[in-house]
């Protein structure tokens, strides 16, 4: 073991922090000291030895244990792009050589030092087709071979985004280890994982390591990308199942832009907290800073390991009990051997000897046909596919690298690699970032074949398939079958160094239907076999191609013999097979003479007048396989219009209009055909069968027929069922309810006149009165909404209208629509609409004059129901307004004080964050909010869990489109304005003093008390003001900006209604992420973000310390406040501003202030 390896297993040790940021701190010329290469900072190894050596010095003065060379970008493919490719060798020796000359200043106070050499990700990427595999070897290998001869301890390939790059970085260093004699230089390698979850190709932090273990690597590590608390999850699931050791480097958190510049959050003192929490609760053995840290931060994280060491300086890294799951992976998810209760199915019909189709496919070149096979089965439930494309007459390398190219990112599931030539076999491995099952090796041809596919399995880190084939030929019988597994395994496992458990017998399977007697115990056989092996070779993994053992059988039977036949091999030991996955039948649902008879066949059971080979073909004669196809289309184009409707479909759509518009009147077409299918849309929505979103892809289709079909009609007036004017209330900014309606009314035949948000009762009365409007609907989402409503209908009361009234929206309830607002108009016209579809529904009633009969059928039951009369809607419970007792809360706040330290703020004052990555922003979204109350995605009996796992699957995908769209379309414009002030509590207010001047009252906000003995008041987190003690406030506001909005509106008016709604519950639900995003920095700053919960979940759950308290909500109701909050933030200079009503502009908006008290949480007044 090297001294280091050693010494990381003893001891944790700690590593340096960004090179960047301090040379970024240096005044250097560009010029001068780049030498005209700017951004180069490895040419400062030659330019300015003297900046890179006092940087190594900093940080081994600062407490680290280790430092990088400055070689991140040392490559010669990253140093060509400056045209130093051919200095590569020189930069990385001379970098290497002035760490460890910084190390040496070092020596004499007896600690260990030690010099990792840095190896960067590049820029270009091989599993996107940026570059070639044997490029990027070639160059690391270079790049490796300068480093050691420079005199580092380790290699440190690190901000790995990409597999495959890992998979030529560690080759390309083990061939430098190799030519330069050192192949005890240990190699490390580091992951970065995107704030999304995976790392920048997708794959999951599992799939990595299982390509990482299977290149023999030991010490693993993420660095770079996030803060610590981003970390979190993925650094307990090393700690969990990574069996080596494990490094971490995070960022100084995530870079904000503030105050026009480039700013990382956290504090020495918090990183240091964060990672002292790693190393406590997950036994991390290596510690260290990434972009943003500084010699400060190295400090403090060397001053909390003294304090953990105590006389050893270094504490021992925790011990650790983890539990490896062997398996392969795709790129982008990990899939075990051994599947808990099934069997690794892996699909068969990739293969161009087996599938007729895939052949064809092949010889036609149609490559999307062929990744469709595979992605099918997938669906279909295999976990891993295999692929052959070897036929008589065909270049299989260059149709292999077709496939694979295409498969590698389109296939979810690990591949397995299936060619008998080995230069096939290596042109595959070098395409693959996942860690893939090679297919296969035996001793037909004796040992050396097999011993150069081994090679290639431990270069490229792959399981191995191996066939009982040995120079006699295939093994047979039972014996046979176990002495050739044995052999194997000791060939492969002891002689070649392959893990066990990625050694994968076939103990091959021959048909039992040929008739034959030599044939008949053929399967009983390799069942035998299978038991042995698994009881001799335990960590070895079984397979069988399973569907030889029904060849010459009719397809229906075979798929019975299939199935009965697996059934046995697993009850015997198999862990795996390779099968067509859908036509495999659980036993219970096969008759049971027909499984009796196939056991028959399978143990040989012939007597005399019973063979059950003829009896098992007889069960099948005549008999078909029941394929199953989706939907056929109709045969008339009426109903295809119609099912085009319902299945939201518009490919070829015109086609099917022209057709039509040879039969039918093109306003027939409208008004029977495709409402037709809007009817049923309707119905299937309200029966709970259909999801919104797919409602809206139905509407998208409707509003594309009606779209083509109007310039075929003449323009009559009143053609249309009905007019309604829609509008968003007066104060109220929300219009996603109301848009819905519109869409909904106008895509079954209504004229809808939609006035948008903030309308005054003026604006809506004077539409009705321009259009004739059959009826009105009124929206708002706020409270304070139900009361405009209510004024408005008086209004209209007043002004002796009674047109038909719609009010919908989410502070609404029937009860208060049918009682307070139907007192309040006059005429009593007035319904409530829980939905869209309730919206048509009334609509087509007061067109057709039932409006008046359905209120009075309403009346009718409401009047023979009991009511709650306790409490109204739109005015909120009055609080406790006994006068108050200024000793008592004194003393209760002296009470909850006691043993709370006041944080210390960064500074008093706001400060704004001119731009937040909306990447920073993704692991604060609560996906449940999102998919299920905006994008209207119902559980559909799931259970929450049921429900997220389903989402993930289905609808994440959607979401990262969306953000996909975001981020290219820069719609989504985080911003924020936060700050501290002191405070105190005075009674039931919370006093704000200026942030110079402590003594000055700047603002106040006065607070409800909770009306019960002890009730809560937000006051009580706070000191109190005769303490003579300030304590500390946090303020803050957020915005998406306005142009989230003005997308999602030209969105809808260009009929994208499906996106409308994505664009709009994201842009809702970001902001509040934003809102969290800031929120903890505000816990990073006082000093207490460490004490999070680290599972997100749960910190969206208040898994944190204090609270953030929204005006508007019970706690602090009163809306009026907020001109005090935004005035003291500044608020304008993000674009944020008050309604008249009080409310934020832009919508997608959200304000706080913010309490640092341990027992601060959310209540009820």
């Amino acid at each position: 073991m090297s001294k280091f390896l050693e010494a990381l297993s003893q001891r944790v040790l700690l590593c340096d922090g960004a090179m960047g940021s301090r040379i970024q701190a240096i005044d250097l010329d560009t010029d001068k000291d780049y030498w005209g290469n700017e951004n180069c900072t490895e040419i400062l190894s030659l330019s300015r030895p003297d900046v890179i050596l006092d940087v190594h010095k900093g940080y081994f003065a600062a407490g680290a244990d280790l430092v990088e060379t400055n070689s991140f970008g040392g490559s010669p493919i990253t140093l060509g792009e400056f045209g130093l490719q051919d200095r590569a060798h020189e930069l990385n020796k001379r970098s290497a050589e002035l760490a460890r000359e910084a190390a040496e200043c070092f020596k004499g106070d007896g600690r260990e030092r030690f010099v990792a050499g840095s190896i960067g990700p590049g820029t270009k990427l091989p599993s996107l087709g940026h570059i070639g595999y044997d490029a990027i070897e070639s160059a690391l290998q270079l790049q490796c071979a300068g480093l050691i001869d420079g005199g580092v301890d380790l290699l440190l390939i690190e901000t790995c985004q990409d597999p495959l790059q890992i998979k030529a970085a560690v080759n390309g260093a083990k061939l430098a280890r190799a030519a330069a004699g050192k192949d005890d230089r240990p190699i490390m390698v580091r992951v970065t994982v995107e704030t999304t979850g995976p790392l920048l190709v997708g794959t999951d932090i599992a799939a990595a390591a299982t390509v990482i273990d299977a290149l023999g690597v030991s010490v693993i590590g993420l660095n770079c990308a996030t803060g610590p608390q981003e970390m979190a999850p993925h650094v307990q699931w090393l700690a969990e199942n990574w069996p080596g050791l494990i490094s971490l480097q995070p960022n100084a958190g995530l870079p904000e832009l503030v105050e026009g510049k480039t700013h990382y959050p956290l504090t020495p003192g918090e990183l240091a907290k964060w990672l002292e929490r790693f190393l406590t609760e997950d036994g991390i053995n290596m510690i260290g800073g990434c972009c943003g840290t500084t010699t400060e931060h190295i400090a403090a994280l060397d001053a909390m390991l003294r304090n953990l060491g105590g006389a050893e300086a270094r504490p021992a890294p925790r011990e650790r009990k983890p539990v490896w799951v062997p398996g392969i992976a795709s790129l982008y998810n990990p899939v075990a051997y051994r599947q808990e209760n099934a069997y690794l199915s892996i699909g068969e019909r990739c293969n161009a000897n087996g599938s007729r189709k895939f052949r064809k496919f092949q010889e036609d070149g149609d490559w999307d046909a062929c990744i469709a096979m595979g992605v099918e089965q997938v669906k279909e439930g295999s976990h891993g596919i295999d692929v052959c494309t070897a036929f008589v007459g065909r270049d299989e390398t260059a149709e292999m690298t077709e496939v694979l190219t295409r498969m590698r990112g389109s296939v979810n599931a690990p591949l397995v690699i299936d060619s008998t030539e080995l230069n096939v076999l290596e042109a595959a491995m070098k395409l693959y970032g996942g860690k893939p099952i090679l297919n296969s090796i035996n001793f037909e041809d004796g040992e050396e074949p097999a011993a150069k596919r081994l090679e290639l399995a431990r270069k490229y880190g792959s399981a191995v398939i191996a066939l009982t084939i040995d120079e006699g030929g295939m093994a047979k019988a039972a014996d046979h079958k176990v002495e050739v597994a044995r052999r194997l395994y000791d060939f492969a496992c002891n002689k070649h160094g392959l893990p066990p458990q990625d050694l994968i017998f076939d103990p091959l399977t021959f048909t039992i239907c040929t008739g034959n007697d030599d044939d008949r115990k053929l399967g009983l056989w390799t069942l035998e076999a299978i038991e042995k092996i698994a009881q001799e070779m335990p960590e070895c993994q079984i397979l069988l191609g399973l569907s030889n053992i029904s060849f010459g059988l009719n397809p229906v039977a075979r798929h019975v013999l299939n199935s009965v036949y697996l059934d046995h091999a697993i009850k015997r030991g198999l862990t795996g097979a390779i099968l067509h996955m859908s036509k495999i039948m659980p036993l219970h649902k096969i008759p049971e003479e027909e499984v009796k008879t196939a056991e028959d066949l399978i143990f040989d059971r012939r007597r005399e007048g019973y063979d059950p080979l003829h009896a098992f073909i007889a069960l099948f004669e005549g008999r078909t396989s029941q394929a199953t196809e989706k939907r056929a289309r109709a045969e008339d184009v009426e109903t295809r219009l119609k099912d085009r409707i319902v299945d939201g479909d518009r490919q070829g759509l015109e086609t099917d209009l022209e057709e039509a518009l040879a039969k039918h009147p093109p306003l027939d077409i409208i008004n029977v055909h495709l409402l037709d299918g809007m009817k049923v849309v309707g119905e299937l929505f309200g029966a709970g069968k259909m999801q919104l979103p797919f409602v809206l892809q139905s509407a998208e289709t409707m509003k594309a027929a009606v779209a083509y079909l109007e310039p075929f009609m003449e323009k009559i007036e009143g053609q249309e069922k009905g007019t309604v004017v829609l509008a968003t209330v007066k104060g109220d900014v929300h219009d996603i309810g109301k848009n819905l309606v519109d869409i909904i009314l106008t895509n079954n035949g209504y004229n809808v006149v939609n006035l948008g948000i903030k309308q005054p009762i003026e604006n809506i009365l004077a539409a009705v009165q321009e259009h004739k409007a059959h009826a009105v609907g009124m929206s708002g989402l706020l409270v304070k909404s139900t009361v405009v409503m209510r004024d408005n209908l008086e209004r209209m009361s007043k002004d002796g209208i009674d047109v038909p009234v719609m009010l919908g929206g989410a502070a609404l309830t029937r009860q208060y629509v049918e009682g307070d607002c139907s007192k309040a108009y006059a005429s009593g016209r007035v319904a409530y609409a829980r939905d869209a579809f309730d919206g048509l529904s009334l609509m087509d009633k007061i067109v057709k004059g039932d409006f008046d009969e359905h209120l009075l059928a309403r009346k009718a039951q409401n009047d023979a129901r009991p009511r709650n009369r306790k409490r109204e809607l739109g005015r909120a419970k009055q609080p406790d307004m006994r006068p108050v007792d200024a000793e008592e809360t004194r003393l209760r706040r002296q009470e909850l004080g006691t043993g709370v330290v006041i944080p210390e703020p960064p500074f008093w004052g706001p400060r704004i964050i001119a731009r937040a990555p909306v990447e920073a922003l993704v692991p604060f979204l609560n996906e449940r909010m999102v998919y299920q109350f905006h994008w209207g995605y119902r559980k559909d009996g799931r259970t929450l869990e049921e429900y997220m796992a389903w989402s993930r699957k289905e609808l994440r995908p959607v979401l990262k489109r969306m953000l996909d769209i975001c981020k290219q379309q820069d719609i989504l414009v985080p911003q924020a304005a936060y700050g501290y002030w002191p405070a105190n509590a005075e009674g039931n207010d919370v006093i704000v003093f200026d942030a110079e001047d402590h003594d000055k009252e700047v603002a106040r906000f006065k607070l409800p008390r909770q009306g019960r003995e002890g009730g809560l008041c937000i006051a009580d987190f706070l000191r109190d003001v005769a303490s003579g003690e300030r304590d500390v406030l946090g303020m803050q506001v957020v915005t998406v900006g306005q142009h989230a909005s003005d997308v999602a509106r030209d969105w809808f008016a260009d009929n994208r209604y499906q996106d409308y709604l994505y664009l709009h519950g994201l842009g809702v639900e970001m902001a509040e992420a934003l809102a969290e995003y800031v929120h903890k920095r505000i816990r990073a700053e006082l000093g207490f973000g460490h004490e999070d919960a680290r599972e997100m979940d749960k910190m969206l759950q208040q898994g944190y310390r204090g609270s953030r308290y929204s005006f508007g909500y019970p706690a602090c109701p009163n809306l009026e406040d907020q001109t005090q909050l935004l005035h003291l933030l500044g608020a304008e200079q993000i674009g944020v501003t008050l309604s008249d009503e009080f409310q934020l502009h832009p919508e997608q908006s959200t304000s706080a202030i913010v309490l640092h008290h341990p027992q601060a949480k959310y209540f009820s007044v």
